[in-house]
């Protein structure tokens, strides 16, 4: 039953998380990719300041998953190699923790883009 519970707080979590992106884009003039750079910078602010480890734990993959998670990842990272290198790590940390997600989305995206051709709307 724990298992169901665990999916419940995700399906949860990622839900709110769509419901304010999908808010912001029928209530103002913001673009998308804008909305997206918010929830990337809400996720660094967020991780920066040591509360959105607590959305993590109870949101599992409903909080990871989104933009909002990897804003967190990149505020984590950066954190980690400040730690360890002092300030040159605030230049490198965000982008090696966050490597593998960024090496899969460029891989994924090229084996898509040659297995599938585009089409015109029209």
């Amino acid at each position: 039953m724990e298992l169901f519970g665990e999916y419940a707080r995700a399906f949860l979590c990622g839900g709110v998380l769509c419901l304010i992106g999908q808010v912001l884009i029928d209530r103002t003039k913001l673009t998308p990719a804008r909305i997206l750079v918010t929830y990337v910078v809400a996720g660094v602010a967020l991780g920066g300041l040591g509360l959105y480890k607590y959305i993590a734990q109870f949101g599992g993959a409903g909080a990871t998953v989104p933009l909002t998670g990897f804003g967190w990842l990149l505020s984590k990272g950066v954190a980690k190699a400040v730690a360890e290198q002092g300030v040159l790590g605030a230049l490198t940390g965000g982008v090696t923790a966050a490597a593998g997600g960024i090496t899969a989305a460029v891989f994924f995206g090229l084996v898509v883009a040659l297995l599938f051709k585009p089409k015109s709307k029209s």
